[in-house]
């Protein structure tokens, strides 16, 4: 389980392929703390340390995982917003965010607001997930909060210190970033539509 709250970008330092499966190589200040077999959440994705060392460390992405998000997308030199999982005593400074990526959206417009940023971003609603004003949502691992909740796009309000720290900064429009809908909201959702029919 994670907050939503990016420790840090990391750099994608090597990609190699195997079959259907993608090992990524990322370079970060704590990797040396880290252990084999520990969930890191890149992008907002959970996966599995495989390997390490020095300041760099190894996870594998399978088939349904990079068909999922944009982790597929990666190239060397790339930032991945990092997030080690949350201890049981930890603040929930964010929201509650599993590392399991619903589904992806595409950056549709950047504003510049006065010292802030909005994003605005456009995501395929016939999947059945949806948005509320003032809701949470991970996006890229981000725990954020939505402004402008319509069927199918949604914006968040980027304060500097995010835009800084997390790969909002290389974001364009065009991009397609990861989308973890809240899972709270998942879950009403689909009670409703059960109990609606």
């Amino acid at each position: 389980m994670f907050s939503g709250i990016v420790e840090e970008p990391g750099i994608v330092a090597k990609i190699e392929k195997e079959q259907g499966n993608m090992h990524i190589t990322i370079r970060c200040s704590f990797a040396s703390e880290l252990k084999i077999d520990q969930s890191v959440a890149h992008n907002g994705v959970c996966l599995t340390v495989v390997s390490k060392a020095g300041d760099e460390y190894t996870v594998t992405a399978i088939r349904e995982t990079l068909e999922k998000s944009n982790l597929g997308m990666l190239e060397e030199g790339d930032w991945v917003n990092l997030e080690r999982s949350m201890k049981i005593e930890s603040l929930l400074d964010g929201h509650l965010v599993q590392g399991h990526v619903d589904q992806t959206a595409v950056c549709t417009d950047i504003e510049e607001a006065g010292g802030s940023w909005y994003y605005t971003f456009e995501y395929d609603s016939s999947k059945g997930n949806i948005t509320v004003e003032k809701g949470s949502i991970s996006v890229n691992g981000v725990s954020l909060t939505v402004v402008d909740s319509k069927n199918g796009s949604f914006r968040n309000a980027i304060i500097p210190y995010t835009y800084e720290h997390t790969n909002f900064c290389k974001l364009h429009r065009g991009s397609m970033v990861n989308l973890e809908f809240d899972i709270i909201g998942k879950y009403i959702t689909r009670l409703a539509e059960k109990y609606l029919k």
